[in-house]
């Protein structure tokens, strides 16, 4: 039998976190892998998760399953978190799954069961797994143009034209906040546009929604994936904690299922049950109870709130000290976009051939298609990085 597998092919994100390790040069930069990193160079673990931590060591009695979709408390949290008092809560159904990865193939599941020929849009580009996990369940993946190479903005009106050819049965895969790969976002009003297209074609959204509270805030950066659920007839939505709550290795992620008709929720309730049961049965719990007690308990939450700001405005600051040391070198605004770019990454638009030079000649490392993780980054790093950016010619 396995003779007859084939060889899959290397992550390129994990290869190049294993080239960086390599190089004996004390000066490189990691750009590469997409965590948070503080200006240390650690992923440190939160001060509410830690507070956490210790009070669930004292009061946890047992460690037995919870329900098929999780702890309902968990749920109940991250829908308010994500969509507060947008929709009703009795129009989603929820379940817990392993990281946000977790419910984002889950929510391919359901879509799959729902109709065996779905076609997903996705943004050209848009997080490699997404491609990965598609191709791996055989679902036909029709790209959509986003990321204009020339301004590094959004490209909507090609966004547009491309996803007007989605139709009923269809699913929409929209990010939510901080488009990773690339940073740049749709305003408020371009987001009410891409409902009324929804609307008009019958397709379904989906939302990837992984950096809330990494943007402009924790209701900013949920605004347009509110906009979304109130006003679509059915709406999937695929939460992650990795991120706004420092918790990777937990792997602690919500899939919603919101419907206009609270007579399908206990459908899809089920439905998101006997696919945990299905692919791994009980979702992981750990993460999962630390992020609920975060969020239920008032002093937590709110330092878990603050620190997390703390989080967002150093990335911001690393965003702008970094366009602006770009201006002072080259003379030229055309770096501005970093500035305005949002959460962890930014891709600077520039071809395979620079990133290895970035690479070989000044120990920066990067995605090949030139997305670069603006966490990676310290007051002392954006000059070097912001240097060879001009000497390589980017």
């Amino acid at each position: 039998m396995f003779e007859a597998i084939q060889k899959q092919p290397a992550d390129k994100i994990l290869a190049l976190m294993q080239a960086f390790r390599e190089d004996p040069r004390a000066d490189k930069i990691d750009l590469g892998v997409g965590v948070y990193k503080n200006a240390e160079g650690m992923t440190p673990i939160m001060r509410a998760i830690k507070s956490a931590e210790k009070q669930l060591w004292e009061a946890e009695t047992t460690k037995s399953y919870t329900g098929l979709a999780g702890d309902p408390g968990f749920s109940d949290a991250m829908i308010s978190l994500v969509l507060g008092d947008a929709v009703p809560r009795a129009n989603v159904a929820a379940a817990a799954t392993p990281g946000g990865t977790g419910a984002v193939r889950q929510a391919f599941d359901m879509a799959k069961m729902a109709n065996p020929d779905v076609r997903v849009f996705v943004s050209n580009p848009t997080w490699p797994n997404h491609l990965s996990i598609l191709k791996h369940m055989k679902i036909e993946t029709v790209t959509y143009r986003y990321f204009d190479d020339e301004t590094r903005g959004v490209d909507f009106d090609g966004m547009m034209a491309d996803l007007a050819q989605a139709g009923k049965g269809d699913l929409v895969l929209l990010h939510g906040c901080c488009h990773n790969p690339t940073g740049a976002n749709l305003n408020l009003t371009q987001w009410q546009e891409v409902i009324d297209l929804l609307l008009k074609t019958g397709a379904t959204a989906m939302i990837d929604i992984a950096y809330q509270g990494f943007g402009d805030g924790l209701d900013e950066d949920a605004a347009a994936t509110r906009m979304v659920a109130a006003a679509l007839p059915e709406t999937l939505i695929a939460a992650s904690c990795s991120k706004n709550f420092g918790i990777y290795r937990e792997r602690t992620g919500l899939l919603m299922a919101v419907a206009g008709d609270p007579g399908a929720q206990a459908l899809n309730q089920g439905t998101l049950s006997y696919l945990n049961r299905q692919n791994f049965s009980f979702p992981p719990d750990h993460g999962a109870r630390l992020v609920t007690m975060v969020l239920t308990d008032p002093a937590l939450r709110a330092d878990w709130a603050a620190e997390l700001e703390e989080v967002r405005l150093s990335m911001l600051g690393l965003r702008e000290q970094l366009a602006g040391e770009l201006q002072r070198l080259s003379g030229s605004d055309r770096f501005g976009f970093l500035a305005q770019h949002r959460g962890m990454f930014s891709r600077l638009g520039t071809t395979p051939e620079l990133v290895e030079t970035l690479r070989a000649e000044f120990g920066i490392y990067m995605v090949g298609d030139s997305r670069m993780n603006i966490a990676g980054l310290n007051k002392t790093t954006v000059p070097i990085l912001a240097e060879a950016i001009v000497k390589a010619g980017v």
